[in-house]
This record gives C-alpha cells, sequence and structure tokens, in this order.
C-alpha cells in the first residue's frame, strides 16, 4: 500500500512516517518499480504500535526502547514493566505541576477584580518572581481592595 494508505490504516499522518523512516524509528519502505513507497501489513502493525505508544505520552526514544523489547522474543516482561512504570512516575511529577500551576491561575483569577481598574495579580505575579512575593496580598473576589480606592 502507498504512504496515504498507510497513514490511514495505521492512523499515522504521513509527514509522520516520513519523520519516523528519517531517525530509524521504522525502516525505510520497500519501492514499487514506480519507485512509490511500499508499505506492508506488518509496517502498518508498527506504525499503530507507535500511534499507540504517542498516544500515552511516550517519547520517541522510549518508543524505540519499546519497539526493541516488542521485537525480542526472548524479553523479559519485567523490562516493560519498568519502563511503563517509569513513564507513569514522569506523569505523576508532570499532574502535580499542572495542578500546582492550576491552583496558581486560580488563585490570582480568583483575587483578580475583573473591573475597570488598572491593578492584575496576574500581571503582577507574572512580572514578580513568585519567591519574592507574598500572594496572599491579594484581595479575594468580592473583597474591597483599599488600595484602589
Amino acid at each position: 500500500m502507498n504512504i496515504g494508505q498507510a497513514a490511514k490504516a495505521s492512523g499515522v499522518s504521513a509527514k509522520m512516517i516520513h519523520y519516523y523512516e528519517q531517525i530509524g524509528l521504522v525502516p525505510v519502505a520497500d519501492r514499487t518499480s514506480a519507485g512509490y513507497r511500499d508499505y506492508s501489513n506488518t509496517d502498518v502493525h508498527m506504525l499503530r504500535f507507535i500511534r499507540r505508544a504517542r498516544d500515552l505520552g511516550f517519547s520517541v526514544a522510549e518508543i524505540s526502547d519499546l519497539l526493541s523489547l516488542w521485537r525480542d522474543d526472548s524479553r523479559k516482561s519485567a523490562e516493560v514493566k519498568q519502563m511503563a512504570q517509569g513513564h507513569i512516575n514522569e506523569l505523576a511529577i508532570k499532574i502535580k505541576a499542572l495542578q500546582d500551576m492550576s491552583n496558581t491561575l486560580t488563585m490570582l483569577v480568583n483575587a483578580c477584580q475583573g473591573d475597570h481598574r488598572p491593578h492584575c495579580p496576574i500581571l503582577k505575579r507574572l512580572e514578580t518572581d513568585p519567591e519574592d512575593e507574598d500572594l496572599s496580598i491579594y484581595p479575594r473576589r468580592g473583597a474591597v481592595d483599599r488600595r484602589l480606592q
């Protein structure tokens, strides 16, 4: 099948298939006598594997390792489990960082009056190193900020 058909069958765009070939994640496809790429069902199966791994957030380097393990019939499942657990640990760190960002933004939005006055705790936070500032000085939504009256 040609690259468009392989892209449709695998859920990986033709551009990404080219990229994966370029970086050596997947072997370069065979060519037809007319010079077109010719992908096999095995190639499509591998591309689906890669797509699912990307959907789970694995990096290209990690996917390369997973592909090596996938192709190795003598692999130990413990190696795969260890990789997946490491990825879970990385995701937990990212989730915590995102939750911290969300909490900070929520606090800042709640402190912002959102009215005609120029005072804006959101902009103040962006211009100030958070370690240098006590954010408790910002009023909560609905509170009267005497500094601005």
